[in-house]
């Protein structure tokens, strides 16, 4: 993710453009983009800030405000796989991704791993293999 502006900068941007300049003359300028400046400019007219907005942080799930009804189709269902939990919350006008349902059960520290019944069937057997010639026979 790029790094935000310096804060002299705006801080020049928005001044040339309080001290008379337009906002797209003010970002002219000082080389950066005219729709910058404007956003810039508004910004401090709105809100009175010159700093740049916070970035990153926490973004708090969506499955969180549904987590009752999360819970509750593992109760009921304890080896669904993700696929089927999908679609049972899109079945309640719940949609989400595969990684918000995976995450979700990370944090609760649910694990979706399948009893021994439903596990696959263990790696093949090898064949018995070609029968072994007699001691007396010799190939022909």
């Amino acid at each position: 993710m790029p790094k935000p502006y310096s804060q002299d900068l705006r801080d020049r941007v928005i001044g040339a453009a309080e001290s008379g300049s337009s906002a797209r003359a003010a970002g002219r300028l000082f080389g950066v983009s005219e729709s910058v400046a404007i956003k810039w400019v508004e910004r401090r007219r709105r809100t009175g800030s010159k700093s740049a907005k916070r970035m990153g942080g926490y973004k708090r799930s969506a499955l969180d405000a549904h987590a009752d009804v999360v819970l509750g189709l593992v109760s009921e269902c304890p080896d669904m796989t993700i696929e089927e939990i999908r679609a049972a919350l899109r079945a309640q006008d719940i949609v989400t991704g595969y990684s918000s349902v995976r995450r979700f059960f990370q944090r609760h520290r649910i694990s979706l791993k399948k009893n021994r019944a439903r596990q696959r069937a263990g790696a093949s057997r090898r064949g018995r293999g070609a029968a072994k010639m007699a001691a007396g026979s010799a190939g022909v």
